[in-house]
């Protein structure tokens, strides 16, 4: 069931861990979608930005999630149940397809595209977590999602993938330039993640044991 009183933790990073985290089902649109159990943190970027790598990575299992090489590969709305130790906090990440990719047909694209517009549109999120590419500026969609965020003032964390590509240095200047572009407040986790150096997770997870502490119960009940 839904606990929806907002309660708040001072539980460090250091000792939250994964006690559970299992598949849940995959649904090819909205009225598929399981009930609403647990909070849900949805994952929104574009393909091949990491979604399913960084679930992997934040829950320390290797093909939780299905990778692939080729983008666009999701096609599903996959749901997974995590609890968070020690204070026991339940949610579902909701693995979204990915947006702007541009080789498959037309028709595909416009159904991915209501499928994901849909689910934002109508299932109650606890929160967002938005993907973005460090080596490269958000485009025009990465923006587009943003202001969608910012606009029904769901907690949001983003995630710059794919560290490892760049030096301290540069990924410093490519967060300076991704808030700035996204017009990110101060008080929202702007977090840096490599999957392949495996940097990044506890963090994560300080942030969605935080966001879920926090929701409050208007954004819960939201149906």
């Amino acid at each position: 069931m839904l606990d929806d009183a907002p309660r708040s933790s001072s539980t460090s990073a250091d000792s939250i861990r994964i006690a559970t985290a299992e598949f849940v089902v995959s649904a090819p649109n909205l009225k598929a979608c399981p009930p609403l159990t647990y909070p849900e943190v949805a994952i929104a970027g574009r393909s091949n930005v990491g979604k399913s790598s960084l679930i992997n990575h934040i829950c320390n299992r290797r093909h939780l999630a299905k990778t692939s090489n080729t983008p666009g590969k999701t096609r599903l709305i996959n749901f997974f149940h995590l609890a968070l130790d020690p204070d026991s906090v339940h949610l579902h990440l909701v693995d979204l397809p990915g947006y702007g990719y541009a080789k498959i047909d037309k028709a595909s694209q416009q159904q991915w595209a209501r499928t994901l517009q849909e689910f934002l549109e109508w299932r109650p999120l606890a929160a967002i977590i938005h993907l973005i590419d460090c080596r490269h500026e958000p485009t025009a969609l990465d923006k587009q999602m943003r202001e969608w965020i910012a606009h029904q003032k769901i907690p949001s964390i983003t995630i710059l993938t794919k560290a490892d590509k760049l030096s301290s240095s540069q990924l410093a200047q490519s967060r300076s330039r991704i808030v700035h572009s996204l017009h990110l407040q101060k008080e929202e986790p702007c977090l840096a993640t490599s999957t392949l150096k495996k940097t990044g997770a506890r963090e994560i997870l300080q942030a969605l044991h935080d966001v879920i502490l926090g929701a409050s119960s208007e954004t819960l009940r939201k149906s």
